[in-house]
Order: C-alpha cells, then structure tokens, then sequence
C-alpha cells in the first residue's frame, strides 16, 4: 500500500445549505460585503453539488492564500474598459471571479438580448471557477453561448508530445436552452482531468485514471502527489493533439484577445493567486431564421439516447445530465467533504480571522 493509499477518516456529508451559510460567513470574516460573500458561497457550494469538488469549497484555502499574498481583490466589480457596441471588453482586476464573472454575463446577456450577439472579453478576473456555472446563467436567461478560457501564467499541462509543464488547464464550454427543459452543458478542462481533482484525489489517498499524469521525469504516473510535492510533474492534455490544440486555442483566444496575458517564461505566476480571462460569445436563438430549431435540437438528444446500450454502460448521458443528477443526490444526502479538506478549510478560516472557538462551532453544528 503506497502513503497516498493509507485508510483516512471518513468522509463528511454536509447540507449544503449549511456548507454555504459557512462558506458566506468564512468570506464576511476575510473582508467581503455579504453580497460577495453569498456569490462566492452560491458558486463553489453549486460546483460540489454538480459533482465538481475540484472547484467547490475546497477552494478556499487557495483563495485565502492568495489574499494573503495581496492577490485575490475583495468588493471590486467588473469594470467595462471598452464598448463596441456587441463586443465588450471587460477588466476583471483580480477581484473575485465568482463575482466579476458574474456581472459580466449580466452584460453580454443584456447585450445579446438587444442586439442578437454579444462578445464579451473578459481579462485578469481572479478563478472563475466552474465555467459552466457562467453557462447556465447564459442559458437561464434563454441565450446560447460558448467560453474559451486559460489559466493565465500557471502552467500544469504538458503540450502533446512534451514532459512538462507548459500551458494552463484551459476549460472550454458551450450551453444550449430548451425551454422547458434542462440545458445542454458541455464543459471540460482540456486536461485529461482538473488540476483540482488531483488535489481531491491527494486529499482522499487515491489514485489519479491512468493517462492522466506525467511525473518530472516525463514517466506516466498515477499518483497526485507530483502535482503537490517537489519535483513536480504534469497532467497531459486530454485527447492527445485534439486536446492540445484545443486548450492552445483557449489560451490566445481568451488570453490575448481578451487583451489579458498568455502563459510564457514573462507571465508565470509566482503567487498563490489563479487569473483567469475567458472570451465569451452570447447569442440569442430567437435572432436566427430557424423556427424548428428546438425541435432538431429534441430530436437528435432523442435519437443518440435510444441507441443500444455498450456493455457495461447503464444509460447515455446528454451534456449537462450527470451533474444533474449527481445534484439531486447530493441536495437529499448532503455534500460530501473529505476530512484532509474539511482541515483545510478550518484553518483557512482561523486564518482570516475567524475565532477558534466560531470554527468548532460551525464543525459541531455541520457534522
């Protein structure tokens, strides 16, 4: 049995309307006006109950390291720095992204709805977190959209072909409305897996998928361990060139169109924080000449999941349905939190200042 498959403790399960009260008071301690405190809850809490703990509430030690390095921005908004009518270029100046992102697909929705299309630039914002987050606030509001994003300056990805670490986890994703249905979701880091779910799987004592890692020798490798301790390794780009070509395309078209920063030897990070700049485009359907397009849209979904069923495989998935329900479980049964996080989170919060006494309540109170 190797260290990282040592027995650990059990995991927690959390409501997670208790998880997000804490999360809100963790960030109300640090600094934040309650409004960013309850953006910030509502996006990392919806991330683990999507399935998505990589960019849930095990975050915040993170986050809490890089205000601590002057950082991470507390109360700042997203601030339109150009106007061009469909295409907004939007600074997002480190504040939080769960925050920043936010007010600027309120913009590009408002957009898109006046004009059809709306482009929205979106540069220097701290983690935006779970794109698809930023998807579905498209989608609630009726519009089709897709985000490129990079991982500004902090490199964890080998290119196809190269042992070690030289671009971003880059997530893509696109969502399309139906009404009155759920909306398809796609969104993928263009790693074959999150940075965020080695540190889980680190956290938890387990083993990455094979094909998921590269030590610093440029060897495949399943344990987390080379993305946390000395000498580091890599994850590898999902799909092998497709995965690279893509995630190169995130980079320049959220990095340098959004007139932010591309990853190269001038840009790397050398702090705790996360930047990400994401180029976003908005469209409202009702804006094409195609009246039958939810029905066409319907009708493939139909068609793909009546195929027979691979062995092995109990159902086809459209985009978006394994976090639904993967939430649904997670809403009856509460959020699962390992205890090496749930650790991680508690001092975090002694370090912003909350007392000792105040986190043994919320411990008490959560388990």
């Amino acid at each position: 049995m190797t260290d990282n498959q040592t027995a650990r403790p059990a995991t927690l399960r959390i409501p997670a309307d208790q998880l997000h009260a804490y999360v809100t008071a963790i960030w109300v301690q640090a600094g934040s006006t309650p409004r960013e405190a309850a953006l910030v809850a509502d996006h990392l809490v919806a991330a683990n109950l999507t399935g998505h703990d990589s960019h849930g509430v095990g975050m915040i030690p993170r986050y809490v390291a890089s205000l601590a390095d002057a950082q991470l921005q507390l109360n700042l908004h997203a601030d339109v720095v150009k106007d061009a009518g469909a295409v907004l270029t939007i600074e997002g100046g480190k504040g939080f992204g769960q925050v920043v992102a936010f007010e600027a697909m309120e913009r590009g929705i408002e957009r898109a709805r006046r004009l059809g299309i709306c482009a929205v630039g979106l540069r220097g914002a701290h983690h935006i977190g779970r794109i698809g987050h930023w998807a579905e606030q498209c989608a609630r509001a009726g519009l089709v959209s897709f985000h490129f994003v990079n991982v500004a300056g902090d490199p964890l990805v080998a290119p196809f072909g190269g042992a070690d670490r030289r671009i971003g986890t880059n997530p893509f994703c696109a969502a399309y409305p139906r009404p009155g249905k759920p909306p398809l979701v796609l969104d993928f880091a263009t790693s074959t897996i999150a940075y965020g779910k080695t540190r889980v799987a680190y956290n938890q004592g387990k083993h990455v998928p094979p094909g998921a890692l590269i030590d610093h020798a440029g060897f495949p490798t399943l344990e987390p361990k080379v993305m946390h301790e000395e000498p580091f390794g890599s994850l590898t780009p999902f799909g092998g060139h497709k995965g690279f070509g893509l995630a190169a395309m995130c980079e320049i078209f959220g990095g340098a169109l959004s007139g932010g920063f591309t990853t190269h030897t001038q840009t790397l990070g050398t702090t705790n924080a996360i930047i990400n700049c994401m180029l976003s485009v908005i469209i409202d359907p009702a804006a094409f000449d195609a009246p039958d397009a939810q029905a066409e849209a319907d009708a493939f979904i139909e068609w793909v999941k009546a195929s027979p069923l691979a062995a092995g495989t109990d159902r086809i998935y459209e985009p978006g349905e394994p976090e639904r329900v993967t939430r649904a479980q997670r809403e009856a049964e509460g959020i699962p939190v390992d205890p090496a996080t749930w650790t991680q989170i508690h001092e975090a919060a002694l370090a912003v200042g909350m007392s000792e006494e105040e986190t043994r309540r919320w411990s008490a109170h959560l388990r």
